[in-house]
């Protein structure tokens, strides 16, 4: 979702301009009406004088009256918000949540490389602190999910004091002095500048003095992404904008990207090795880093991965330096030795259809028209290509894959033992044994993973799936653990949306592991599924849904070739290629539609009867909650709702949903997310917690259920109901811009997290917008009317596999919102398939779905009345777009109506409502346009009464001066 950006600015310019021209309109006639009558036009000083003095009052009166219809109507949404009551944290959350960010960081961090014992330092010892990042780390991305910068920022060397190290103050010195801030990455451009002195600004005193301060450097490397725009997969493409750091050369050659080091860097680790035996290098990002580098840099023994710490987490990295913490991190996402060679490489990014000139539409950000971009490696996404390639044949594991998927190395040992695997009654369970085998005490993480039965040209089945994840408790050295694993056999299911389009769970042996990361077995045992099994009826759902899972998005299969296991990957050059078919086919442009040839009134059902509006049943919201979302009394509170009370709910709703004053709906707070609260408006922000990547890196489930409670906590004193949060899409590129804010490339990592999250917000009574439903991997023309393509197995297994285990974990009085791209060639938020058919009617949500940031005019093709029919509740609105509904037909009611059900369901089921109806007290904005009322009306009434009083005044003298030269008149005739 966007944060207030350029366009807030021109939504709120456009939806304006009608009341801005009425007002000028009246200026202008105000001006002419002071000009026409004059002397010549109108000899009656009196008359005139009135004229003009009437006409300046009506510009008064119709001026107020446009700038209170502008408050009422395009800017009530932002004024609402804007004026709300600014709320702060306690000290004492301040501290709570602060001690929870380094507890995450603890576990975040990921140590890849101890060579020779390097790790952990003495903190006793003094520090050498290389790279400009070091002076200028990376606590977040930017964006919707950006940190507010209110609160105290425990910096990097921070945390090494912190942790008792010393550090070269002459090197910190010299790279605060080299620059104090990085290039700005916004939500629309960026800056990606990576300021770093070139290796001859190095003085030889400078040097020599680092030598002699320590015989240890510490080297960081930071990248930072962001909302709006992916990272450079070019540093020489046209758009990409960057400094270099000296005159002398180019940091980047061309064709290398954001995610390797440049120039500068490689030359400042030449200075470093050179110079000292024991180098430790940190990374401080979200994304993946390509590290091949490494393999050059014999005397960098240790590395650490230290993702996005947030406010207060760069203490963990000086404990886990010193050794206080023993490092238990596990990667989130797999490091590859060159990520150019990723199945989604040639297909991320941007890619104009070339015939769609119908569809373009001349926006006040330009001409803008259709997109695609195809998920043309279905299912083979992350560590699932990898692991089943290498053993297809197709790669060599160790030349492609640097650091595997849930690697993560520790000061200590473990072993991991499986006890007897059972399967009865649809359940495999067992219990890992996990014993602390070295001399030091920490964590371990029990990583389970099956390998299904693959038939060469069936189902399409990666070799590796993670299917549960457990971490230990601190265990000392001897210490031992039991972990106890079960699951259903039917999370081995795989989607047929060939044959049987459903899930099947094939006969066979499925090979059942434990392993240390994606690639180590640690132990294994076989269970065997004798019959095979369809979930294809009432009686046999998959895992649960209300409704059979069958094929729904074969319109979403395009025209693209899907990566196939089959033959050993034989169609791998052809599947991963660059796409080279830019034209849209007539059968996907005969449903194509945006704002410029969508028409509600060609989807009214003649059938649908007018539902009743307005009636006098006198049902509070408050009595409602706690009831169950069938009950019958819901109909007769929706029954008192007007249209203009249903309008208002349903296309105000951003950052907000406004009050219903009828039926005692008070006014709730919807802030951004994910990792902190932040009202753009009030600009009250909470702490910020590392981001998703960090929790990921956890592995620890127990962490992000208290990550949720603790933004309930937030919530509470910030007097926030809904948090724009959990982000889950999926790491399907390593550059996507906005991959801090989403977990990894593995979608059950994700779901298991991110639902803790939503069941610990939950527990409060903040309802979470689990976000971006749905395909919504890249931000590169995110919304530029972009059709994604992916065949139904993908978007079940990857993509959606999150949100429906989100939604079956608590997906009741809950939010859901939406992505700004097309599935196939159907907007998300406009998609009935995907909001009702498979959201509610499948998984069973109930809750309320709300659209990503609403700019329709600019984007092009967002508009109201589709959107509801699409089975959308709500526009992410703060101003008068075409968030409005306009088909006041019996079908589009109706499906108002449904959607302020859902609004109100959740609404009441938040923690505002625990006590009853909560008081409501008037803005202050309209308190202010109430006393302006009151102001201009005296002031029209005394100006009145001048004028009336002045015109009397003026007709007398008038007449007086006509009596007296009358007088005069007759006098001097008599006198003749």
């Amino acid at each position: 979702m966007l944060d207030v950006n350029i366009d807030d600015v021109i939504a709120v310019m456009q939806s304006l301009v009608p009341y801005l021209v009425g007002i000028a309109v009246l200026f202008v006639a105000g001006i002419v009406i002071s000009f026409a009558v004059n002397k010549r036009t109108v000899q009656n000083a009196a008359v005139r004088k009135l004229v003009h003095g009437e006409a300046w009052i009506v510009v008064l009166l119709g001026a107020v009256i446009a700038v209170s219809m502008i408050l009422t109507g395009p800017m009530q949404t932002l004024m609402d918000n804007a004026s709300a009551p600014k709320q702060h944290l306690t000290q004492a959350t301040i501290r709570k949540t602060n001690d929870l960010a380094v507890n995450i960081e603890n576990e975040a961090i990921t140590m890849l490389e101890d060579t020779d014992n390097v790790l952990p330092l003495k903190s006793s010892e003094p520090l050498n602190v290389f790279g400009w990042a070091s002076t200028n780390p990376i606590y977040g991305g930017t964006g919707s999910g950006s940190l507010d910068g209110s609160y105290r920022t425990t910096s990097l060397l921070d945390g090494l004091h912190q942790a008792g190290f010393r550090t070269n103050t002459r090197l910190s010195d010299f790279y605060t002095k080299y620059s104090t801030k990085r290039g700005e990455i916004a939500v629309t451009s960026a800056d990606w500048t990576l300021p770093e002195p070139p290796a001859e600004d190095y003085s030889s005193s400078l040097v020599d003095n680092a030598k002699q301060f320590s015989k240890t450097a510490v080297v960081v490397i930071g990248r930072v992404g962001g909302e709006g725009l992916d990272l450079p997969t070019d540093m020489h493409a046209k758009d990409v904008v960057y400094n270099n750091n000296s005159k002398k050369y180019e940091d980047f050659a061309p064709g290398q990207h954001y995610l390797e080091l440049n120039r500068t860097e490689h030359d400042m680790l030449d200075l470093v090795t050179r110079n000292f035996d024991d180098v430790i290098l940190v990374y401080n990002g979200a994304n993946v880093f390509q590290m091949n580098f490494l393999k050059n840099y014999p005397q960098i023994k240790g590395v650490l991965w230290a993702p996005h710490p947030g406010q207060a987490g760069f203490k963990a990295l000086g404990d886990v330096l010193s050794g206080k913490v023993n490092p238990s991190g596990r990667t989130s996402d797999t490091f590859l030795t060159d990520l150019k060679k990723t199945p989604s490489w040639n297909n991320f990014g941007d890619f104009p259809y070339r015939n769609v000139d119908e569809f373009k539409i001349d926006s006040a950000r330009g001409v803008r028209s259709p997109r695609f971009v195809n998920y043309v490696e279905g299912i083979y996404v992350g560590y699932r290509f990898y692991e089943t390639a290498a053993k297809e044949g197709l790669i060599n594991y160790a030349d492609e894959v640097q650091y595997p998927f849930g690697y993560g190395l520790s000061y200590t040992r473990f072993s991991q033992k499986m006890g007897r695997v059972s399967h009865d009654n649809g359940k495999v369970s067992f219990s890992v044994s996990v014993t602390n085998t070295g001399n030091k005490a920490g964590k371990d993480v029990v990583e389970v993973y099956y390998d299904p039965p693959y038939i060469n040209g069936g189902i399409e089945k990666a070799s590796t799936n993670l299917i549960k994840f457990s971490k230990t408790s601190t265990l000392q050295p001897g210490q031992s653990q039991d972990i106890k694993i079960t699951f259903n056999d039917s999370d081995m299911a795989s989607y047929d949306d060939k044959d049987a389009k459903a899930y099947v769970l094939d006969d066979g042996d499925y090979d059942i592991s434990i392993r240390s990361d994606s690639h180590t077995v640690l132990d294994h045992q076989t269970v065997s599924v004798a019959k095979k099994d369809i979930y294809n009826t009432k009686s046999n759902t998959h895992n649960g849904d209300k409704q059979v899972a069958t094929n729904r998005f074969d319109d979403a299969r395009g025209n693209a070739t899907y990566l196939s296991r089959a033959n050993h990957f034989a169609n791998y050059d052809t599947a991963t290629a660059a796409p080279t078919d830019f034209d849209m086919s007539a059968k996907y442009k005969k449903n194509y539609y945006n704002n410029g040839n969508y028409d509600p009134k060609k989807f009214d059902k003649a059938g649908d009867k007018m539902p009743t509006m307005g009636a006098k049943n006198n049902i509070r919201l408050a009595s409602m909650r706690g009831k169950s979302y069938d009950d019958p009394q819901w109909e007769k509170l929706l029954d008192e709702l007007t249209f203009k009370d249903m309008d208002s709910l349903i296309a105000n709703t951003g950052y907000q949903n406004p009050a219903i004053g009828s039926i005692g709906k008070i006014r709730l707070s919807d802030v951004d997310g994910p990792a902190a609260l932040k009202d753009n408006f009030t600009k009250v922000g909470s702490i910020g917690l590392p981001s998703n990547v960090s929790l990921a890196c956890t592995w620890n489930a127990e962490l992000a259920r208290d990550f949720g409670r603790t933004i309930g906590d937030m919530a509470h004193e910030m007097l926030v109901s809904g948090w724009y949060a959990p982000s889950v899409n999926i790491h399907r590129s390593p550059f996507g811009g906005r991959s801090f804010e989403y977990f990894s490339e593995d979608p059950i990592l994700t779901a298991d997290l991110a639902s803790q999250q939503v069941l610990g917000a939950a527990d409060k009574g903040v309802y979470s917008f689990t976000k971006h439903f749905v395909l919504n991997e890249q931000e590169t023309q995110r919304n530029g009317q972009l059709c994604t393509w992916s065949n139904e197995q993908a978007i079940r297994e990857i993509y959606m596999k999150p949100f429906e285990i989100i939604v079956k974990a608590d997906g009741d009085a809950q939010g859901i919102m939406g992505s700004f791209n097309y599935i196939g060639n159907t907007y998300t938020s406009a998609d009935p398939t995907l909001n009702q058919t498979i959201l509610r009617d499948e998984w069973g949500f109930k809750g309320f779905v709300e659209t990503d940031y609403f700019s329709g005019p600019n984007y092009s093709y967002q508009n109201a009345d589709q959107i509801i029919r699409g089975g959308t509740d709500a526009m992410l609105a703060t101003t008068k777009t075409t968030n409005h509904i306009t088909d006041r037909s019996a079908t589009s009611v109706k499906q108002m109506r449904r959607a302020c059900k859902n609004i109100l369901y959740t609404a009441v089921n938040c923690w505002r409502y625990e006590h009853g109806e909560p008081g409501t007290k008037t803005p202050a904005w309209r308190m202010a346009m109430y006393v302006v009322w009151g102001a201009t009306a005296v002031l029209v009434l005394g100006l009145e009464a001048i004028a009336i009083i002045r015109f009397r005044k003026r007709r007398g003298e008038a007449q007086t001066a006509v009596t007296v030269e009358g007088e005069k008149t007759l006098n001097i005739e008599n006198q003749e």
